[in-house]
């Protein structure tokens, strides 16, 4: 009996030292993200970046020796399944750590999620600033801005400039409200002279613009800030071209001059909006970013989005962080990541200690025809650096302490 069970023992003690040495043979990322739907124009720019980098690294050796690997779960577009996916990633798949995801709200549930577990997640596309302000965490990293940034980036930009009375328009869910309060309440401080004339809020997915449109009209703004986001940047930048609006008063949408919104529009996109970006193929025209442009294009034959550029990075920021850490142990990787800075495509990155949120320039530019393309890009681009607009950890640490 005894070397029944003696033998039983040492099977099991084998069958788990094989198993931990498969898992030691590599770094494991679990991708959770929504890759059905509209959400693909910027979540498949994500992985297919990560994985341009992470193949190059695998190329070169790996990580200490090791190759990364991923695996995805979509969680289309859902909060619930989000979660539910990233349990499965982490209890399941055994993943080294966690990236996504371009929904919000499946962020912060992940999140807590990893707070808990104490699994370091990379945040990619999601813009609340939430993830790494009032409800940042020690296992929380955001690998892109959030609103409160592109507020403050573009109060910057707007407060130069002679506008005075102002117009606030967009989609009423949290994230227009959150664009919207970002650049306005900024704005306020920066300039004290300017006036907020009204506002005007539709649902999510309206298509028929007019009536907001007769209304901003008829109130005269020198400006209009239109807080839309995803499907909602095309719509209105259609019912402005379709009625003239933007040659009746110039207006901003954050994202307005990224490639992903207006590679769709071709020519039909209306000139002369303002907007900001993370990231443009274009610019700046840097060795680095050429090479980068090149790159992607090489292996997917497209040009890179903001995402890419986000994946990319990531797959560099998990290698550096592993090889400075020095070993394959969450705690390490968290400690090794935090004030780590990278070069880029866009210039030095910086994962700011305080609050593990990507520091990365601001470009605030207008739209133009080109003829070097079959699509409007942006004009007259205006860099703002990340230390120039980013809250300070001073600020952090008050939302965190409420």
């Amino acid at each position: 009996m005894r070397k029944a069970v003696s033998f039983l023992a040492v099977a099991a003690l084998t069958f788990c030292t094989a198993g931990s040495s498969l898992a030691a043979g590599t770094i494991k990322v679990g991708f959770v993200d929504t890759y059905t739907g509209p959400a693909t124009t910027f979540t498949n720019d994500v992985l297919d970046g990560f994985k341009m980098a992470a193949e190059k690294i695998n190329a070169k050796g790996g990580v200490l020796g090791r190759k990364i690997t991923w695996v995805t779960r979509d969680d289309k577009f859902k909060p619930d399944i989000g979660l539910t996916m990233a349990k499965e990633l982490i209890l399941n798949e055994n993943v080294d750590l966690l990236v996504g995801t371009i929904n919000s709200a499946t962020a912060l549930a992940v999140s807590d999620l990893c707070k808990k577990e104490k699994v370091p997640f990379l945040v990619t596309f999601s813009k609340s600033d939430k993830i790494t302000g009032e409800k940042g965490n020690r296992y929380v990293f955001s690998m892109n801005e959030n609103t409160e940034m592109a507020g403050r980036a573009t109060a910057r930009a707007l407060a130069k400039r002679k506008f005075v009375k102002y117009w606030i328009a967009g989609d009423d869910y949290e994230y227009g409200h959150a664009i919207a309060n970002g650049v306005w309440n900024h704005l306020k401080t920066l300039n004290p002279k300017v006036q907020l004339l009204g506002q005007s809020w539709w649902k999510v997915g309206e298509t028929d613009f007019t009536p907001y449109i007769t209304q901003i009209l008829a109130a005269k703004p020198d400006f209009v800030i239109v807080a839309t986001g995803g499907g909602g940047m095309v719509n209105f930048q259609k019912a402005a071209q379709s009625t003239g609006f933007n040659k009746k008063v110039p207006f901003y949408q954050h994202t307005a001059i990224e490639l992903s919104t207006l590679m769709p529009q071709g020519k039909n996109a209306p000139e002369g909006v303002y907007g900001t970006a993370n990231y443009l193929f274009y610019y700046p025209d840097t060795k680095e970013n050429k090479a980068f442009v090149e790159e992607f294009r090489k292996t997917y034959n497209r040009y890179p989005k903001s995402g890419a550029l986000y994946g990319y990075m990531t797959a560099e920021f998990i290698a550096k962080s592993f090889e400075k850490a020095g070993k394959v142990d969450r705690e390490k990787f968290v400690d090794a990541m935090a004030g780590m800075t990278l070069p880029s495509p866009v210039g030095p990155m910086e994962m700011r200690a305080c609050d593990h949120q990507v520091v990365l320039p601001m470009f605030f530019g207008v739209t133009k025809k080109s003829p070097k393309y079959d699509f409007l890009i942006a004009g007259d681009v205006v860099s703002i650096p990340g230390k120039e607009y980013m809250p300070s950890c001073a600020e952090i640490a008050k939302a965190r302490a409420k």
